[in-house]
């Protein structure tokens, strides 16, 4: 009996370990050691038709309509122009799947990938793995709408990561050009095609408002003219009026010869005169 509840406790320690492993084993596994970045390509489900009916008339089609574009994906003139790079790509070099998010962690991975994004959209990103890149080999990543195949964002230049890993291409142009329809990124080594993957914008965009014009209605340069009111240094002459005043030596001169000759008329004595017929007496 007790052989039999140790068996019992056996399989649900097992059963236990069984389902860690499965659901927490492998994401744990890989926080240590980093995935490979070159692509595994799962193979489909292949359905093997039983009967295969041969036709006894194969019709030859008098017209046989040509494409007027090509299926192969090809580099605009005006980007091929802007090349730098000297290097020689590898032809080998591989790329994995896009996969779009509109956030990115510091090691370039995905933060709530999706393939449908709702408008307001301001930035989004395309992240995938590589391996076997030279550097300095030149690259291009293309983003297009495919409505009216309108290049929305693209950037080329020399490959400066290393040969293998994770990379990231990004978009943000205006908010009006995320118009809802199918987009779609290229990836191209060189002017050879690599790999392209599409994406869905829904909603709306966001139309930019016309509100930055601040340049126009700051104009306070123009009334701030202290300068042409404050002209009190014209008034502020006293150097004229103080010039004026210390002039007392003119006025402080006295004439005293006028007045003397006036008040010394007094020593000329009046003699009386002697009317006719009087004769003084004489003791």
């Amino acid at each position: 009996m007790s052989r039999g509840w140790r068996l019992l406790a056996g399989s649900l320690i097992f059963l236990g370990l069984s389902y860690f492993l499965y659901g927490y084993a492998e994401p744990t596994v890989y926080i240590f050691f980093k995935p490979s970045p070159t692509i595994t390509i799962t193979p489909t489900i292949t359905l093997t038709p039983t009967i295969t009916q041969s036709p006894t008339i194969t019709l030859t089609p008098s017209i046989t309509p040509t494409s007027e574009f090509s299926p192969t994906p090809q580099l605009p003139i005006n980007i091929i122009r802007e090349f730098k790079a000297k290097v020689t790509p590898n032809p080998d070099s591989v790329f994995s799947s896009i996969v779009f998010t509109k956030q990115i962690d510091n090691e370039k991975l995905p933060i709530k990938p999706a393939l449908e994004f709702a408008n307001p959209v301001i930035k989004l990103y395309g992240t995938f793995s590589y391996d076997k890149m030279l550097v300095g080999s030149q690259w291009t990543a293309l983003w297009l709408r495919l409505e009216n195949h309108e290049v929305i964002c693209y950037e080329t230049k020399p490959w400066d990561g290393s040969t293998g890993g994770y990379g990231v291409t990004e978009c943000q142009p205006s908010s009006d050009k995320w118009l809802p329809g199918r987009y779609e990124v290229q990836i191209y080594i060189g002017e050879n095609w690599v790999v392209q993957t599409g994406f869905l914008i829904t909603g709306q965009p966001i139309k930019p408002t016309i509100t930055r014009t601040q340049t126009r209605t700051v104009t306070n340069t123009y009334t701030i003219t202290p300068s042409r009111t404050i002209t009190t240094s014209k008034t502020i002459t006293p150097s004229k009026t103080i010039t004026l005043t210390p002039t007392p030596s003119q006025t402080s001169t006295p004439r005293p010869t006028n007045t003397n000759t006036i008040t010394s008329t007094p020593s000329r004595t009046t003699r009386p005169l002697i009317a006719p017929g009087f004769i003084t007496p004489t003791n």
